[in-house]
């Protein structure tokens, strides 16, 4: 199945080759989580600090339980912060 991943800021850098630098559809398993996609693409737990699914956030302890399905959007974004 093909899953839209969009990486924030400095998580962009962790994009495969073949995306266009902000996104990438990646072809993943039947069944694969959030938590795969984060593992697949060597993000260190502590930098995905917020976890989309076509913009509805998803908890840390979910990340490994919900199924993504053919078509979605996972976004990743950093801690950030300001001042």
């Amino acid at each position: 199945m093909i899953v839209k991943v969009k990486l924030f800021a400095t998580l962009r850098s962790r994009l495969p080759p073949e995306s266009n630098g902000e996104e990438v559809d990646l072809d993943l398993a039947d069944g694969a989580t959030a938590q795969d996609v984060i593992d697949r693409l060597a993000i260190p737990p502590p930098l995905a600090h917020l976890v989309m699914v076509d913009g509805y956030h998803v908890l840390p302890q979910e990340r490994r339980e919900r199924p993504l399905r053919p078509g979605e959007v996972l976004s990743i974004f950093p801690p950030i912060a300001g001042g």
